[in-house]
């Protein structure tokens, strides 16, 4: 696993840097969960589908973050899911999606914004954060102990999992990515 690439090996194309791109590619307005502001972009190239959460310095972040992503899934009918592969593969994403908006909040100051992408094999998970932190799974990872255990799941579960930064700019982006279920 990846902490530092940017994109995993098998890279489908550009990834979304942000609302503006998300609008050009045909964005309108998403059920706006309480404490954000969400933006659509479906039919993008390749048949990516792209969902964007701002968080406004609200509580109950990660809750918001799940439900956001359970729309989502709904959306791109992972959900509901006919087999027990099909909810696995969900209940994954969700919980990824728990473990680094979590962590974004105790080690980064809080997220600022999520982005879902979907294609046809992977969904894509990005969290921004203000933080200058390079997460990491704690090793020796220890099961028995509370705590510490955020990036060792993300590690386990994703295909590949990363950071982005941009040279100038406060932050980072953490990246994780799930396949599709078959």
């Amino acid at each position: 696993m990846s902490t530092t690439r940017p994109c995993s090996p098998g890279d489908r194309g550009p990834e979304p840097s942000g609302a503006s791109e998300a609008s050009e590619a045909g964005a309108h307005g998403a059920e706006t969960p309480e404490g954000g502001a969400a933006t659509v972009a479906s039919g993008s190239p390749g048949g990516r589908q792209v969902r964007r959460l701002e968080f406004d310095d609200t509580g109950g972040v990660v809750p918001l973050a799940r439900d956001f992503a359970r729309q989502a899934l709904y959306a791109w009918d992972w959900l509901p899911a006919a087999t027990a592969d099909r909810r696995a593969a969900a209940e994954d994403v969700l919980l990824v999606v728990s473990e680094l908006v979590t962590n974004a909040c105790l080690h980064a100051e809080g997220p600022e914004w999520m982005v879902l992408s979907c294609d046809n094999k992977v969904i894509r998970v990005e969290i921004s954060d203000r933080g200058a932190g390079q997460p990491a799974p704690r090793t020796p990872h220890r099961a028995g102990r509370p705590g510490g255990h955020g990036m060792f799941i993300v590690q386990r579960l994703c295909l590949d999992w990363g950071v982005v930064r941009t040279p100038g700019v406060t932050g980072k982006t953490v990246w994780a990515e799930l396949g599709a279920p078959a």
